[in-house]
């Protein structure tokens, strides 16, 4: 059974939990995965579900920016939409080994993301 390229591998994830599909997309992920992102280092898909689970119904939309391919290992560039934010970019570095994402690197800024301000 072929995987698919990581590249492959990694459009099917990052569309199906921008899109909220959370269970899709973890079928994508490694049980062992290891993600480092502002503030917290997570370890395992548990972990790792939780913490996209959160953050995917507060999206209101997407707008890709770019995205690289070395070999198992693509970037991708885009904008999270929010109520909070439209224009706070957001960087992950995904890894491909055996078919599955083992380890994220995901930078953005956490301030962007906080709940509008209250007047």
């Amino acid at each position: 059974m072929t995987h698919g390229t990581a590249y492959d591998i990694v459009q099917k994830y990052h569309r199906a939990w921008t899109s909220g599909d959370i269970d899709t997309a973890m079928s994508y992920v490694a049980d062992d995965i290891t993600c480092r992102a502002p503030g917290v280092d997570l370890n395992g898909k548990d972990a790792y579900q939780g913490f996209i689970g959160g953050f995917a119904p507060m999206l209101t939309g997407i707008g890709d920016i770019a995205e690289f391919v070395d070999r198992d290992r693509v970037a991708l560039f885009y904008y999270p939409q929010t109520a909070a934010t439209s224009t706070a970019p957001a960087a992950e570095l995904l890894t491909v080994q055996a078919g599955k994402i083992t380890t994220s690197v995901l930078i953005f800024d956490r301030l962007s993301y906080s709940p509008p301000a209250q007047d």
